[in-house]
């Protein structure tokens, strides 16, 4: 809808999707401030949920740099808001999960690059521990850090990894290709065939993969960023019960423990297919928005009734340790748990209220969780 290719300042229909944010930006060069692991969302789907990536330690997630969000409210009228105009509904909107309106449109900030490389280091870890260490130590080192951990090995082994920290190159040779093509789609495999053996050996491939315990090399973005968007309906390695997401964050203090005694329990019920683990930093948010100072583990199982049922008892200890589960990802949690873990509920409800009393804009989520 507009650009200023001199400050970066992108206006947008909330329909566009972040890779053809990209397509238009990079070339001219500008990247998404903050992008989730996969290019394929809508930019309002990212606003609702107030995404997050890699750099949230350093910059934030998407609401950092939101100017203005254009939303059609209930009622049918068309109003704008952003941190001076009726900031109550800018923040609820970020991270609101579309109960607000339909976002219209976005104006977003965003970053300048010299294009598509990234300078990478990988550093491989032998625990949990020491996965949560060299994340903490690297902070203010790189631009993104993010750590893949194996959670089927077994003893202390258990939370070893390959950490990933980037910065976009300083300089822009070799430039081409702009993407990475996509792998063959993925046929509905049986179930069963992401077992804890199958597991196992692909973890341990991957763990030993990188000979080195640090490893410096140049990538493109696409291989940084979005590792999955390689193979189109990778998903569908999951069978037709498909799988399950949980993703929460602790507080640093404790945050190590919990953590562990998420991993262990769960892995009573279902092996762990991937686990990927960042730290937060301390930013503004909105009422309902996820992140929160500490460490967010995101653990993806193929579905059972055991491991949903398990997940459930977990919850406690998280909410427990004063930390929560982002509700992108939720499919689990119970009102009174979602109650415990956003503390600044009540001023979502009050704005939504306001813009929607009738409650027309809602989802089975929203009703699971009593918010409509």
């Amino acid at each position: 809808m507009a650009f200023d290719a001199d400050a970066g300042v992108l206006t947008v229909e909330a329909g566009v999707t972040l890779d053809a944010i990209i397509r238009f930006a990079l070339p001219r060069g500008w990247f998404l401030p903050v992008t989730p692991g996969t290019k394929f969302p809508t930019l309002g789907g990212c606003v609702a949920v107030d995404v997050h990536g890699k750099n949230h330690h350093r910059n934030g997630s998407l609401a950092a740099f939101v100017d203005s969000i254009d939303i059609v409210l209930a009622g049918g009228e068309r109003v704008r808001c952003s941190r001076s105009e009726d900031p109550e509904l800018f923040w609820s909107t970020l991270g609101g999960m579309g109960l607000t309106g339909f976002i219209y449109a976005v104006t977003l900030r965003l970053r300048a690059v010299a294009g598509v490389w990234m300078d990478t280091t990988s550093v491989r870890t032998g625990s949990l521990r020491e996965s949560c260490d060299v994340l903490r130590e690297t902070q203010d080192d790189h631009t993104y850090s993010v750590a893949w951990v194996d959670l089927i090995a077994s003893g202390s082994r258990c939370g070893r990894g390959i950490v990933s920290l980037g910065d976009h190159a300083s300089e822009s040779r070799g430039n081409r290709p702009l993407h990475r093509s996509r792998l063959t789609t993925f046929p509905p495999l049986p179930a069963g065939t992401l077992n804890s053996l199958s597991l196992r050996c692909f973890n341990a491939a991957r763990y030993r993969s990188q000979l080195r315990r640090r490893w410096k090399q140049r990538q493109h973005y696409d291989t940084f960023f979005y590792p999955l968007d390689r193979w189109a309906g990778w998903n569908r390695a999951y069978g037709r019960r498909g799988f399950l997401q949980y993703q929460l964050v602790v507080p640093f203090a404790g945050g190590l423990e919990v953590m562990a005694e998420v991993i262990a329990a769960s892995r009573k019920a279902a092996p762990c297919s991937l686990a990927v683990l960042k730290t937060f930093g301390d930013h503004p948010a909105g009422p309902l928005s996820f992140p929160m100072p500490g460490y967010t583990l995101a653990l993806d199982f193929p579905r059972t009734r055991r491991i949903v049922e398990q997940l459930r008892q977990l919850t406690p200890s998280v909410i427990a340790a004063g930390g929560r589960v982002y509700l992108a990802k939720d499919a689990i949690l119970k009102a009174d748990q979602f109650e415990a873990m956003y503390p600044r509920l009540d001023e979502f409800c009050r704005v939504h209220q306001r813009v929607d009393p009738a409650g027309h804009f809602a989802s089975l989520q929203s009703q699971r969780l009593g918010l409509t």
